[in-house]
């Protein structure tokens, strides 16, 4: 490490949490302070199925397209600020991602300042028969089932990458990383370990990168959005800042947001994104290191600043994470809302006339949920019986593989806005629509039967 990078500060600023997250946060995060990264994470387990079946309608499809939106609200300060880009947004289809933002960049004036590190080698949809016929059984991590069992209904296959292809990106002079499934976490730890040339093995460091980048990959939670802790006093979230990490060559770093903005930074503000799915404290795994999330320590430094300090880590795993989506039936879910007087008897009775209903019909379903929201549907018995609730939404779902069934099923709720219980309302969307479920299936794959590659487009 030189003597140069063990002065600097490096600052990674957090600009989307997911797919949907506040199209203004981008921009504000360049335009609010010095930042020298942008992390935009836009995937999350379900997103890859639905970014699957769009390729499937147009190939040209496949990635996060908010994205595109989000690199035209920063060209200036990537073209003319040297501000670069770390996003997942591509999906299952990051090439064309990268493709259309640099036609966006052409409309924009700035295509010959923005060039395009394209990651891909995570989509392994395509070679699960061959990873199959090899000895790889993908079982389920929950159920120990192997692939095998729906391979027929599997919509997307990728495995979760770490930091090392972005890293290489940064290094051919990429100012813009697309990536597909890379953990949320790379997206942060890859600019620090590129800047500050941490070592592959250098576990303490790599496993600051790894808190760092779980601090800021929910977006503004970290900085009083969804934040339970005094959530009364936190100031001006219609005016919300992101978080960002100031972080320095020894691992160390300070999590802060631009000034003038709302939301709060604080201990407790910091520590109830880390302990969000964070699963085993001890052992937080990623591809590129395990971090020890019982080592962290945090530190108030300052107004909205809170120093993150002392973490260690260990070697990775020989294996990495895939996530899978399959096709696992229809289901259909409506709603009715019953008011005061005595509005949970009324929902129960409409719950009994229901479900009598269907079993006379002779209807079969995997699953059939009732839940009476505003009452009893948060927290189950520990909120009472809900007799108090001046209103109460009933809630009803289905799910099972016969798709007649389950449109059936959605032909038998509306009714009971005359032949059910009085004091109904809330029916106005008409019949609840029958969708396709997509299922969620983790499973382990051996690292070397996975690899990266990285391509410079400009």
């Amino acid at each position: 490490m030189s003597q140069e990078s063990k002065g600097r500060v490096v600052r990674v600023a957090s600009g989307q949490g997911f797919w949907g997250d506040w199209l203004e946060a981008p921009r504000r995060q360049v335009e609010g302070g010095q930042v020298d990264y942008l992390m935009l994470d836009y995937l999350a387990e379900v997103t890859m199925s639905i970014v699957q079946k769009q390729k499937e309608r147009d190939p040209r499809m496949g990635y996060a397209r908010d994205f595109v939106g989000a690199m035209e609200s920063v060209f200036p300060a990537v073209a003319e600020r040297g501000v670069k880009v770390i996003a997942n947004a591509g999906g299952v289809n990051p090439t064309a991602c990268a493709d259309a933002v640099l036609e966006a960049a052409s409309k924009h004036g700035v295509r010959g300042k923005i060039r395009i590190g394209v990651v891909t080698g995570d989509d392994i949809l395509h070679r699960l028969d061959e990873l199959m016929a090899a000895g790889h059984e993908l079982r389920n991590m929950d159920t120990d089932e192997p692939l095998s069992t729906i391979r027929d209904r599997v919509l997307s296959a990728n495995a979760y990458i770490g930091s090392a292809p972005i890293v290489e990106a940064l290094q051919k002079g990429a100012n813009v990383v697309v990536t597909g499934r890379s953990t949320d976490t790379a997206l942060t730890m890859a600019p620090l370990r590129h800047e500050f040339g941490w070592a592959a093995d250098d576990w303490d460091k790599l496993a600051s990168g790894i808190v760092a980048g779980h601090i800021l990959e929910c977006g503004a939670q970290s900085s009083g959005g969804n934040c339970l802790y005094d959530w009364r006093n936190i100031p001006d979230l219609a005016n919300v800042g992101y978080p960002i990490a100031e972080a320095n060559a020894d691992g160390s770093f300070v999590i802060t947001k631009h000034a003038g903005t709302g939301g709060r930074v604080n201990v407790p503000s910091v520590t109830e994104q880390l302990v969000y799915e964070m699963g085993d404290p001890n052992s937080y795994i990623t591809p590129d290191v395990v971090a020890d999330f019982t080592s962290i320590r945090l530190q108030a430094d300052g107004e909205n600043r809170v120093r993150v300090h002392g973490i260690t880590g260990g070697a990775p795993t020989p294996f990495l994470k895939v996530s899978i989506a399959y096709r696992s039936g229809y289901k259909a879910v409506g709603t009715l809302v019953y008011g005061w007087p005595d509005a949970m008897e009324k929902a129960e009775l409409a719950d009994r006339v229901l479900r009598e209903r269907l079993d006379r019909l002779g209807l079969k379903f995997d699953q059939v949920l009732s839940e009476f929201v505003g009452a009893t549907s948060t927290h189950g018995s520990l909120a009472g019986d809900g007799r108090s609730a001046p209103e109460v939404q009933y809630r009803i779902g289905v799910r099972g593989g016969d798709k007649a069934a389950v449109e059936r099923f959605a032909r038998e709720i509306v009714p009971l806005v005359l032949n059910g219980p009085p004091s109904v309302t809330g029916f106005a969307g008409g019949r609840p629509k029958v969708e396709e479920i997509v299922a969620y299936w983790p499973a382990l794959l051996d690292k070397r039967a996975v690899s990266t590659s990285v391509a410079i487009v400009e």
